[in-house]
Formats: C-alpha cells, structure tokens, sequence
C-alpha cells in the first residue's frame, strides 16, 4: 500500500501541537525532523555520542510529517491542517511559516524513513530507547530497553520533554507504586515505569486511534503488557482512585486545565511528574501549580523545554 504525507514546516515550540493535529486527523505515524534536536542534545554518562557532522539535520526550524492511508483525502485535509497550524498563535505558539504540503510516498519508502530516522538511543543511566527492528546489546547489565515502533506516536524518547519525565520518574520511582500516565502517546513513559518497578500503571489518551498505537508499543514489552490503556478526555473517563505517582507530559494549554483535577486521583504523598513545557511557559505552570496547592520540589530542564517534579502542600500549609 501507498501512502500520502501532509507536512508542515514549523518551528521547534510548536512541534508538539502540530503533531497533535496530525494524529488527531488521523495520521498513522508522525516523523519529525527537528533543528533543537542538535541544540538539545547534551553528551553525557548516560548518553550515546554523536558526531552531527556525519548525520544530516536541519539547520532551523522544524518539520513534522503525517503520512495517511492512500484513500484519505489529504488535499482537502491540508486545507483544515492548515487553518489550524495557523491557529496555534492563539495559544501563544510560532508556527510560523506554518506551509503545508502533500505528497505520495511509496510502501516501500515508508519502512525506509522509519528505520533512516530512528536508531538505539541511551535516554537515561538505566533506560534505552530501541526501535523495534534493531538488534541491540546494552553497554551494561544494569541497563533496561524500551523497545518502540516509532511510526507509531509521537513520544518516543528522543525529544527532550519525553527524556525529562523519564529522569523525573528515575528520581521519584521507589518500586511498587501505582501510576496514572495522562496523554500516554507513545507509552513510553508507562512502559519505563514498568521497568523501574511501578507495580500498576492505567493510562489514557485523547481516542482510540491514539490508544491503539500505545497499545501495540506496550504489547512490544512484556513487562508492560498488563498496563491497563483506554480513551480518555484527560480524566474525563478515568474512575475515582489514587496514585503514588500521576505523569503528564503534554502542551501548556492542556496541562493547566489538567493541574487542578489530579489532586482527586493523588494520594497525598504522591508525586505530580509535568513535562511539555517551553521556557516561555514555565512561570504559568508553577503559578498555576502554587494555586492548586502544590509545592515545586524539582525543576529540570533540557535547552528550553520543562519538567517539574511536585507535590501536595501539606494540609496545615494550605
């Protein structure tokens, strides 16, 4: 089968919510190609080298690529894709120039450009993230794979705010925990958790499709294959329970309507784990943060993206 693409040239703040309108109209895989991705990227013990003047990547900008069955109608798809790319600067985000193309892509070509984009990448002093194709061994017996398919979702341990919430649960994770992974995209942070010892994980995504594609990821990792996945509208669907740990690593304008909610599904002693924050954003988060009676114990950052690591105020604080 062939396949259409919809591209949007972008810029790297926005790239999560381009992705976003991709997969909500019904893209089957997202491919970014992202400038920060060099900026970002900070060598360390935990942390595969790379030489970029061997490895071809883009001087500015970003480019987030959807690629549809043959039998949607892209050409009119574009044009709403389009309007709402452009509509983004109402959330506060450049995604300038924001064009649009289409174009056909091949069976063949499709398996090319995952298996091009994606190889073996140390994410963690623990965790690697492996595509599904490639036979990998582990520079050391401590260290755990998560094995993706990474046409799937978007999520897949390279961008930066994914590898921040996986060293925010490194930190936090004790062993035996129950997590709630709100906007599990890829799955990657709840098959992590997994690894790391968190006995039970439930976890969410906008719909079906976006469901299914974690899905199959988890399906991919044994020890994640009892994760209980479904749709949800944030919380909308999820049943009254608490968490030791509840993660969420999605845009600005979706976790501050989300702050106020989890308190119902955290234990006291819990932890909040956000990500998905650029810089520009930070301060909203932790006001919003404050006024939901959380009390910031860790912030990271990788270049100009956020995590933060928070808990409940105590009663007698609030």
């Amino acid at each position: 089968m062939n396949w259409h693409t919809i591209a949007v040239e972008s810029q790297t703040e926005a790239v999560e919510a381009v992705s976003n309108i991709l997969m909500e109209a019904g893209a089957e895989g997202i491919q970014i190609e992202d400038a920060a991705d060099v900026e970002n990227f900070q060598p360390n013990d935990a942390t595969v080298m790379i030489d970029w003047s061997t490895v071809d990547h883009r001087a500015s900008g970003a480019k987030i690529i959807g690629y549809f069955e043959q039998s949607v109608p892209v050409h009119e798809l574009a044009l709403d894709i389009q309007s709402r790319v452009q509509n983004l600067t109402t959330f506060g985000l450049d995604p300038h120039p924001g064009t649009v193309t289409v174009q056909l892509v091949k069976d063949e070509d499709w398996a090319t450009e995952w298996q091009k984009y994606y190889r073996p990448v140390r994410v963690t002093r623990q965790l690697s993230v492996v595509p599904k194709w490639e036979q990998y061994q582990p520079e050391n017996p401590l260290e755990q794979q998560i094995i993706l398919d990474p046409g799937l979702a978007f999520g897949t341990g390279t961008h930066p705010t994914t590898q921040l919430m996986l060293q925010a649960l490194e930190i936090v994770v004790r062993g035996d925990e129950r997590l709630l992974d709100v906007g599990t995209g890829s799955g990657v942070l709840s098959i992590a958790a997994k690894l790391m010892g968190v006995k039970d994980v439930v976890a969410t995504d906008i719909d079906e499709v976006a469901v299914k594609s974690a899905q199959t990821n988890l399906d991919l990792n044994p020890v994640a294959q009892d994760v209980q996945v479904f749709a949800s509208d944030l919380l909308q669907d999820v049943p009254a329970q608490q968490f030791e740990i509840v993660v969420a690593n999605m845009l600005t304008e979706v976790l501050l309507p989300l702050i106020p909610d989890v308190e119902n599904y955290l234990n006291p002693a819990g932890y909040f784990l956000l990500s998905g924050i650029y810089y520009d954003k930070i301060n909203a988060i932790i006001e919003a943060l404050h006024q939901a009676n959380y009390q910031v114990e860790e912030t990271l950052h990788r270049g100009d993206w956020y995590g933060i690591i928070c808990r409940l105020k105590p009663e007698a604080e609030r």
